[in-house]
């Protein structure tokens, strides 16, 4: 039995290390039937500079507790994570924070319109291309082209891979989606798997066909089929601007991401722009809390003026208040007019 103290995988103090590698055999509701086969291994890219950069500034409040409780609960039980919250309060970043901090490699990513289909999630094919290769043109030999060199696997396809470490999939605005979007992700979270029938149609002339990811990377598929064997951790954002259907919520853990106070902005700012310029962010942080106070601000409109007020070349350097009063709009244009 694990001891309670160290049962916390994922810490949120950013320091990267390999605590994934002790996370248990998951419930046996959750497992998934996908192979890791070192012949068919990827390699997983790891963070960009800049995703990176995003990932190792997000700061936690001590007393948010239920942040990290609920990101650890979410690893064990291999159940995806819904994350509500007005713009602005990290939803987003803490993806990349879990990723930085348990060493998964490259977020993928799936920004969602209201066009979203789960189709574009999977995987791509362009028939069309395909189509114009194996036609013949006078004095051609006809030659079938490989039908991997026209498939590409979306973020979800991608995630859904077989491997050792959960990918992290940040599936962002999930409530701008179409209707029947979350619907149509219920079974695919539930079984971990999904067919590309062009492929599947050929299974039994080519077992092996080799696509490309989402990443940059090449996958080999197996029959037709793309099967998990590492749930991955899934981080749906969502401001809050509707509501889901009760078959998908009870597939998902939830949390709603409050508004950071004075301690995390203070660490938020020390994060991105160092220590020695926290006494004069202190105004500005005051100011900040006192104006949200009455209305939606975003931690983003704190940087930008503290950015600018701790600049040499700023000419407002030493107007604080006009510089509150330029960038720290309300971010509803009712409350702000």
């Amino acid at each position: 039995m694990q001891d309670t103290e160290d049962w916390r995988i994922f810490t949120g103090q950013t320091m990267p290390h390999d605590g994934i590698d002790r996370l248990p055999e998951p419930p046996n509701w959750r497992k998934f039937e996908g192979a890791v086969r070192s012949d068919l291994a990827i390699e997983v890219p790891g963070l960009t500079e800049r995703d990176e950069e995003r990932g190792r500034t997000f700061r936690v409040s001590p007393e948010n507790t239920d942040l990290i409780d609920v990101v650890n609960a979410a690893l064990y039980l291999r159940r995806p994570l819904l994350i509500t919250g007005k713009p602005g309060t990290g939803k987003t970043s803490l993806a990349y924070a879990i990723a930085y901090e348990l060493s998964l490699g490259s977020v993928l990513s799936w920004s969602i319109t209201a066009r979203s289909m789960l189709q574009e999630g999977l995987y791509r094919y362009d028939a069309i291309s395909r189509l114009q290769d194996v036609q013949l043109k006078p004095g051609d030999v006809k030659v079938e082209p490989e039908i991997g060199r026209y498939i590409q696997l979306g973020p979800v396809g991608t995630a859904l891979l077989p491997s050792k470490r959960p990918r992290m999939l940040l599936i962002d605005e999930f409530d701008k989606s179409d209707i029947n979007l979350p619907n149509d992700l219920l079974n695919l979270f539930e079984e971990g798997e999904f067919e590309i029938p062009e492929l599947a149609r050929m299974s039994q002339q080519i077992e092996q066909v080799k696509v490309r990811t989402q990443d940059g990377q090449e996958a080999i598929v197996r029959n037709g089929r793309i099967q998990c064997a590492a749930f991955p951790f899934i981080v749906l954002t969502s401001n809050g601007e509707r509501d889901f259907p009760p078959a998908f919520l009870r597939r998902c853990l939830r949390l709603t991401m409050p508004d950071p106070d004075r301690s995390a902005l203070t660490d938020i700012v020390k994060a991105h722009l160092g220590e020695d310029i926290t006494n004069q962010a202190e105004p500005l942080i005051a100011a900040f809390l006192e104006k949200r106070s009455k209305g939606d601000l975003s931690p983003d409109q704190l940087l930008n003026a503290v950015y600018l007020v701790t600049r040499q070349f700023n000419p407002m350097r030493n107007s604080p208040e006009q510089l509150t009063k330029l960038l720290m709009k309300y971010l509803s244009s009712a409350e702000d007019g």
